[in-house]
């Protein structure tokens, strides 16, 4: 009965697959107002063409200027880990016509703040020239123009305004609306060889480390003349007479790469960890301060970037994320001052820092003016490596920028290897399953760790939960245009569906779902506890049972119908999945959506894997594919079913029909049922044998000693 409605499904998914056009109809007559909105005056448009991609505006027989999207030429994560994606319009001068947000992934706005406050933001841009240097908040600094920034999503706007300045000035130099950047660079290498031993005082008297001291009256005066000069902060209490209420931070910071200057402030031990953890390119800043402003902020949480310090050198701006910093416990220079709080970050080479030349520290400073608004203000340290620890060699054509893809694989690199690890092991389990089933004890623990790392590191620590939406945006590449790049963005992800991909072929649908998807694992190791406690489980008729496995069919069925319309639709009716709410942002989000995940988990107490059993889109995505697997590895008996139900009975997720087949469309590969299959204890059919052998077995040894105690004579 599934079994023909999978198979009509089917032909319906295939139906819908065969009206793509319509699809990217409705896309294309929603993107059109836009561009009427960024070229007003403009009659005709073409299609986007050309490296980088963009379509070129025409008033009459005049070409006017053009459109683009961000995501076509630049890459940059956001908060979420994915790229906002903005339409953008620039004329043949090189003037922004404006910009809309079409596509982003940020949490953030999903707590409360409006979808329209990103598009305001990006209206700013309207006017400006692709030529200037934009920076968001309200500090003063020659050469910049400033732009205000969105309380609450200061990492989001800060990725979008080096994502929006990159892309154009890619473009404009293609198009030969601005001078291209020289493709030729000084060579500076630091003399990793010298090392000098400096104090303190030594190493600040010579510039090694810099430093950037702000009072209080600094900070008031930086926002005279903005909403946040009528905000007053009181910082400490002036009665303590133990800490100075005037000043708001003294910071230094310091290149560590060169050993005179890293030996010396970090002790030899701590340098050399500090060098053998970075990679070839990699440069390590130290920054250490006192004060009321914590240079690192209460706000940052893993996944994120830091958004109150960046770096700015030749109009590149480089920020830091959470992979990119260590702490430093302890400085040794002869001399030096104690600090309340000190940190290691790290800029990676695809920053292209060259640290003989000078770059600046940019500290950030927020007042809060609204609920919803807050005025920012910025503040400049230039850096500049002494002369004496580096050497200048002559100009050298730049090598190819390496695809951001390539640098996302090799800043996730440890990552990858400890996921290919673990995936290469449960891998062995599976394929030498008749083995390990023989030992339960050891299955049993082996499973229940892998589902905690599951939980932990591919779920918590590296973000990486499968989603039908993957399943979507792939169905639609491959409609329309495929490119590897789009889905090597992610590693950990990729890397997962692979290994899925293969476990389909070989096992069907239960690898993953029994062992790889986080949710699930929660499902699984709550229904774990509860058995223990002995709750007693809840289970629907069998008839109910049979009939609710296909509602995720027909969850999958509707999304994929919606993608084909909308596919950011799509997305936003995937929240059927409790995934983003419990996985990427940690609960962390309004009470509906807490309350439907919360709910699911609680459901697993008295039924084991509820969700997945009737809800999950995505494994009803891959349970589809998984139908044509090559390979049966669930060993079953003539007895099984016939009239043997003792496996049926056990299986919590109900995948064993009552004839003795297992379904793999709904088997989550626990492999209990393999384990009875060799138990001679509870297997009906092994119990019977061992029976009868224990019986001849006996009567043997009876024999035995029955000749024994006769002295070698028996009775005839």
């Amino acid at each position: 009965m599934i079994s023909g409605l999978v198979r009509k499904l089917l032909c319906i998914l295939l139906f819908l697959y065969s009206m793509p056009l319509m699809a990217i109809d409705f896309a294309e007559k929603n993107h059109s107002e836009l561009y009427k909105k960024l070229f007003p005056v403009a009659d005709q448009f073409t299609e986007f063409t050309g490296e980088p991609l963009s379509m070129s505006v025409y008033k009459g027989e005049q070409h006017i200027g053009y459109i683009f999207r961000t995501r076509d030429i630049v890459s940059i994560p956001a908060y979420s880990g994915k790229p906002v994606d903005m339409l953008v319009g620039m004329d043949m001068q090189g003037l922004f016509t404006g910009a809309y947000v079409i596509e982003h992934h940020e949490p953030i706005m999903l707590v409360g703040l409006p979808e329209e406050s990103l598009d305001v933001f990006a209206a700013q841009y309207k006017e400006k020239s692709v030529s200037d240097r934009i920076q968001v908040g309200s500090g003063k600094r020659e050469g910049y123009e400033n732009i205000d920034g969105i309380t609450g999503a200061t990492v989001t706007v800060m990725v979008m305004n080096q994502t929006l300045s990159r892309a154009a000035r890619k473009l404009a130099e293609s198009k030969k609306i601005i001078s291209p950047a020289s493709k030729q660079k000084t060579i500076t290498e630091v003399k990793m060889n010298l090392y000098r031993p400096r104090s303190w005082t030594e190493l600040t008297g010579e510039g090694s480390i810099r430093r950037l001291k702000l009072e209080v009256s600094d900070v008031d005066n930086a926002f005279k003349g903005t909403e946040g000069e009528a905000v007053k902060y009181i910082y400490c209490d002036e009665q303590d007479t133990e800490v100075n209420c005037n000043e708001f931070i003294d910071l230094y910071y310091a290149y560590l790469n060169q050993p005179s200057i890293g030996k010396n402030l970090l002790g030899e031990d701590q340098y050399n960890w500090l060098m053998s953890e970075i990679k070839p390119g990699d440069h390590a800043i130290a920054l250490m301060a006192n004060g009321m402003y914590s240079f690192r902020g209460n706000g940052f949480v893993r996944g994120g970037i830091f958004d109150r310090i960046q770096l700015h050198q030749e109009g590149k701006i480089i920020t830091f994320r959470d992979k990119d910093y260590f702490r430093l416990s302890d400085v040794y220079a002869e001399a030096m001052p104690d600090f309340d709080e000190m940190a290691i970050f790290i800029v990676r080479q695809a920053n292209e820092l060259v640290p003989a030349n000078v770059f600046q520290l940019e500290l950030m400073v927020r007042r809060q003016t609204g609920p919803l608004k807050s005025v920012f203000t910025s503040f400049y340290a230039d850096y500049e490596l002494p002369v004496d620890y580096y050497t200048v060699t002559e100009n050298k054509a730049l090598d190819e920028d390496l695809p951001l893809w390539a640098l996302l694989w090799e800043q996730r690199s440890v990552e990858v290897t400890i996921l290919i690890i673990a995936l290469i092991m449960l891998t062995t389990v599976l394929l030498f399953q008749d083995i390990v089933v023989k030992h339960p004890l050891f299955l049993k623990r082996f499973h229940i760790g892998f589902l905690i790392f599951t939980i932990v590191f591919i779920g918590y620590y590296g973000l990486a939960q499968l989603s039908v939406v993957n399943v979507l945006t792939f169905a639609q590449s491959l409609m329309h245009e495929f490119n590897w790049q789009t889905f090597l963005m992610d590693p950990m992800i990729f890397v997962l569906w692979v290994f899925v991909a293969m476990s389909l072929l070989l096992w069907g649908r239960g690898p993953f779902c029994g062992w790889l998807c986080p949710f699930g694992a929660m499902q699984e190791l709550i229904n774990i506890v509860s058995r223990n406690l002995k709750i007693k489980q809840w289970e629907f008729p069998a008839a109910v049972h049979e009939r609710l496995w296909a509602l995720k069919y027909i969850i999958l069925l509707a999304l994929f119908g919606v993608s084909l319309q909308s596919l950011a639709q799509a997305e936003r009716l995937a929240e059927i999945e409790p995934f983003k709410t419990s996985i990427t942002l940690h609960f962390a989000r309004e009470w509906s959506y807490v309350f439907y995940a919360v709910a699911l988990l609680l459901i697993s107490i008295v039924n084991r894997k509820f969700y997945c059993k009737y809800l999950c889109p995505l494994g009803a995505a891959i349970a589809i594919p998984g139908k044509f697997h090559l390979f049966d590895w669930l060993l079953r008996r003539t007895e099984c079913g016939q009239p043997c139900q003792v496996c049926a009975n056990e299986c919590e997720i109900r995948a064993i029909e009552k004839n003795g087949r297992i379904n793999l469309n709904e088997c989550h590969y626990c492999m209990d049922c393999q384990v009875t299959y060799f138990d001679n204890r509870k297997c009906p059919p092994l119990v019977k044998k061992r029976k009868r052998k224990e019986k001849t077995d006996k009567a043997v040894e009876d024999y035995k000693v029955t000749v024994e105690s006769t002295g070698g004579v028996t009775a005839v």
